[in-house]
């Protein structure tokens, strides 16, 4: 089989041949369809995550179809269409497994970076990481779904708005472009906000109910919700007022500065800050078939696996429009 691999940190993308894998007991192989080009491969391609083993294929936002099953695995089938995404497993025995908080388990297997991710032709993979990928979804369009959209999807769905609210989303790019339309479809009343006037024809035919220019206005008050996924800690900060009571900020934009709030901001209106990461399969799942079911689509641009190199390259300068995919037709 062909695959994308990374040879060293810091190393480039290069595609190689490889011997098609042989699924565990309780695996499967996956022929990979559609495989989305994450930021959170940067991490792989530099040597960021800790334990990392080289060579290694990176790709958390796989859709395929499986191809073969492991002989202890009895759920799943040969041909049906299936994702994985950032969760890779769990122990099942860590204080967080223990307490069914799996996303959180301290040994927390990543797809891709504890083991050969979806850069590849096949892959194997855990049959507890799989989400079965409903008809009527395109492998490319379900494969960004299994990374930034089961973490706005979870995000808003955790965030204690319900239906008629004010949600506002932050920044309308890869993340933000699909919790614009869950918003939406979860009957919020959806803000988009964004820096300048640029994004704000998009926010609209995304389901947006009005739109913020933040370099003009700084906020319109009583938001139950505010999904942040802007990966800046001072954009973040600059919202918090935008709560209403008992308002919660979601942040799921990934930035190493600091988010600034006063103990009187949180405890003049009961509000709350929270992070949220990604989701579990059955998560992943409920993403896929929500999606299917209200028309939620990412806009996506897509490249051949032979140009994984571009196609890296392509979503590392931010110019996308708005996740990249790799595809193996």
């Amino acid at each position: 089989m062909k695959a994308a691999q990374i040879s060293k940190a810091g190393g480039n993308l290069e595609l190689v041949e490889r011997e098609i894998p042989k699924p565990k007991p309780d695996w499967v192989r996956i022929k990979v369809e559609a495989c989305g080009v994450c930021h959170s491969d940067q991490m792989v391609k530099e040597g960021y995550w800790p334990g990392l083993q080289y060579p290694r294929v990176p790709g958390h936002e796989v859709a395929g179809v499986i191809d073969e099953v492991g002989p202890a695995v009895t759920t799943w089938k040969k041909g049906q269409r299936v994702g994985v995404g950032w969760y890779g497993g769990h122990c099942g025995v860590c204080r967080p497994c223990r307490r069914g908080d799996f996303m959180l388990c301290r040994v927390g297997p990543v797809t891709g970076f504890t083991f050969d991710g979806g850069y590849a032709e096949y892959m194997v993979a855990p049959a507890q990481t799989l989400a079965a990928i409903p008809d009527g979804l395109a492998a490319e369009d379900a494969a960004p779904l299994l990374c930034a959209g089961v973490t706005t999807f979870n995000a808003l769905r955790h965030s204690g708005a319900t239906p008629g609210d004010l949600v506002a989303i932050q920044a309308i790019g890869g993340l933000g472009h699909l919790a614009v339309q869950f918003a939406n479809k979860f009957g919020y009343r959806t803000v988009a906000i964004g820096r300048g006037t640029g994004a704000q024809e998009l926010a609209s035919k995304l389901g947006a109910h009005a739109y913020i220019d933040s370099s003009t206005q700084k906020t319109m008050g009583g938001a139950a919700a505010i999904v942040s996924t802007a990966p800046s800690g001072k954009a973040m900060s600059a919202l918090i007022d935008g709560l209403d009571v008992n308002g919660k900020f979601m942040t799921v934009g990934a930035s190493t500065e600091p988010i600034e709030v006063t103990p009187i901001q949180l405890i003049s209106g009961r509000r709350s800050l929270h992070g949220w990461s990604a989701g579990t399969s059955i998560e992943s799942e409920d993403t896929l078939g929500f999606s299917a079911m209200t028309g939620v689509r990412p806009m996506i641009e897509k490249f051949p696996l032979a140009e994984a190199a571009k196609a890296y390259d392509r979503m590392i300068s931010g110019k996308a429009r708005f996740r990249v995919v790799l595809t193996m037709k």
